[in-house]
């Protein structure tokens, strides 16, 4: 398999305020399961836009009040899921991108996206990159694996060093 490690990305991550002390945790997706994600499987999820990091974690819906974070990734191997040569080798449909995983997870079924994750995974991917379902041109990050030997860096970019360390800044 060729090199298709990326050396550097810039991403975008919009979270809930309360867990400004942890933005690379991913464990709110681990909470809850996501479109790349079972429950129990942290991941985090950014988007290669600002905007679509906004569209993404408002689902469409209520603006939430929100922080947005500048990430700097590292040395990964991502699937190009925006590329249909590429899914095409992985013997994937290009409606993946429509997979209806909520509804999935909630009939206690495996979403196509998971048994893909999976595959993935076992071919050595670190994430992929994925289009956006909210933000129509935006495109998005779901990781897997960072920040542990072997695996790629991911960064939060604070260089006056403003995000709290501890929970304690929400009491």
């Amino acid at each position: 398999m060729p090199d298709k490690t990326i050396k550097a990305m810039q991403l975008w991550r919009a979270f809930v305020p309360k867990w400004a002390f942890a933005p690379l945790s991913g464990e709110g997706a681990s909470r809850f399961g996501g479109r790349w994600n079972p429950v129990g499987a942290p991941t985090v999820y950014a988007a290669r836009e600002l905007s679509t990091a906004w569209a993404e974690y408002n689902q469409g819906f209520v603006q939430h009040p929100a922080l947005i974070a500048q990430l700097e990734l590292r040395n990964a191997m991502l699937a190009d899921l925006t590329d249909d040569d590429m899914l095409a080798d992985f013997g994937c449909p290009a409606d993946i991108h429509q997979c209806e995983w909520r509804m999935h997870l909630d009939k206690g079924e495996v979403p196509e996206t998971h048994r893909l994750r999976l595959a993935l995974i076992d071919l050595g991917y670190d994430g992929l990159i994925y289009p956006s379902f909210m933000s129509p041109g935006g495109s998005c990050v779901a990781l897997w694996r960072w920040n542990g030997p072997g695996a790629p860096h991911l960064d939060v970019v604070d260089p006056d060093g403003r995000l709290p360390k501890t929970p304690a800044s929400w009491l």
